[in-house]
């Protein structure tokens, strides 16, 4: 007899990670607008374009799409943060945060980590380490964690601390980042590590037969049926 297969990942997993897909490209694509009116990158309170920078971006200066840029930015990084804030509670509170994205302790030994390594090195497909699809491996647990709890918290408040409106009532920003052009600068390699992040999790889906994957991520399972025992 075959048994229909499981449920791969529930309904607010797929929700929330279309929902921050689209939110995430349209502030890849505003930010770039933005950045674009001054593309050089200074650390402390001040910077302008003739000021000598801390990184000079090989970019034209165009300050005609600021303006839709700051705009659509804004929208999509609340869609952003709405988002991952439902995942994070749900994860929590369903048990998924620990349950699929902490590294079990196979997977932290020293041996392990570095076989991994090498295997990313040379771009090989990822596999997971059970054999099949239901566990991470230890490098992709490890960048999930990293994105949910490092990178997102610090661009969301690096990004809130180039709000003039947010300073006002909560300086103690300018004093967590050292001041509005560091916040801008940090906030800027923030996000060129989530861009790597996702060409890498791009690639993995390619990879590892993408329809697949993708028909899990839609329907919530990959197809087929599995054998009963």
């Amino acid at each position: 007899m075959r048994r229909a297969e499981p449920l791969r990942h529930p309904l607010w997993v797929r929700l929330t990670h279309w929902i921050g897909a689209g939110a995430f490209l349209a502030l890849t694509i505003s930010g770039f607008a933005i950045l674009l009116a001054l593309p050089r990158l200074f650390w402390g309170e001040t910077g302008a374009n003739e000021a000598p920078a801390w990184i000079v971006l090989p970019l034209p200066v165009n300050l005609e799409q600021t303006g839709w840029g700051r705009n659509l930015h804004f929208l999509s990084a609340w869609i952003f943060v709405l988002g991952g804030a439902v995942y994070l509670i749900a994860a929590l509170l369903s048990g998924h945060l620990f349950r699929r994205l902490a590294p079990d302790r196979d997977q932290l030994h020293p041996a392990h980590l570095a076989s991994e390594i090498r295997d990313h090195l040379r771009l090989r497909p990822a596999v997971p380490s059970d054999g099949g699809h239901a566990r991470y491996n230890a490098l992709q647990k490890l960048a999930y964690l990293v994105v949910l709890l490092v990178l997102a918290p610090v661009m969301l408040l690096s990004g809130l601390t180039m709000s003039p409106g947010v300073t006002a009532a909560y300086p103690e920003l300018f004093t967590l980042f050292g001041g509005r052009q560091s916040a801008r600068t940090i906030h800027f390699l923030a996000a060129t590590l989530l861009v790597a992040f996702l060409l890498v999790h791009l690639w993995q889906v390619l990879a590892n037969r993408p329809l697949r994957l993708m028909r899990g991520m839609i329907t919530g399972r990959s197809g087929g049926d599995t054998e009963k025992a």
